[in-house]
């Protein structure tokens, strides 16, 4: 009972890491789009000061082509943490169902045990009731 004792403690730490991994990825995927969304704003805010909002244009600022390719960066990196999200999501599933069958055997095992202790408290009864009608008949 100890080993899987230890085994539930294994698998419940294994779990709360995958639940803070995916929540890392989240939160830096929420941080991306943030800074995607106040990069578009400046890129826009620079096209309206500028009075040019095509990007090949000769007097397009540079701040504003710097920003979309710092926007287009962070919208790669955010495909790829979706990605990366999904696979740590698949593991965190795969974890939770790892712990759910240790503690169903855990529970298993304590069921069984449970019936047992009956079983010899039961038994344990019947002798001591046993004994006693003997004592009373004679």
């Amino acid at each position: 009972m100890k080993s899987r004792e230890t085994l539930i403690r294994l698998r419940k730490f294994d779990v709360d890491e995958k639940r803070q991994k995916v929540s890392a990825i989240e939160a830096m995927i929420n941080d991306f789009k943030t800074m995607a969304d106040d990069l578009d704003r400046q890129v826009l805010s620079e096209q309206q000061r500028a009075g040019v909002d095509d990007i090949n244009h000769y007097a397009y600022p540079t701040f504003a082509k710097a920003a979309v390719q710092r926007r287009d960066n962070l919208m790669i990196s955010i495909a790829d943490l979706e990605v990366k999200m999904e696979l740590a999501n698949e593991e965190l599933q795969d974890a939770m169902k790892a712990l759910k069958n240790v503690e169903i055997l855990e529970e298993r095992d304590m069921a069984r045990t449970r019936v047992k202790t009956a079983r010899d408290e039961q038994a344990s009864l019947d002798e001591f009731a046993q004994n006693m009608s003997r004592l009373v008949v004679r």
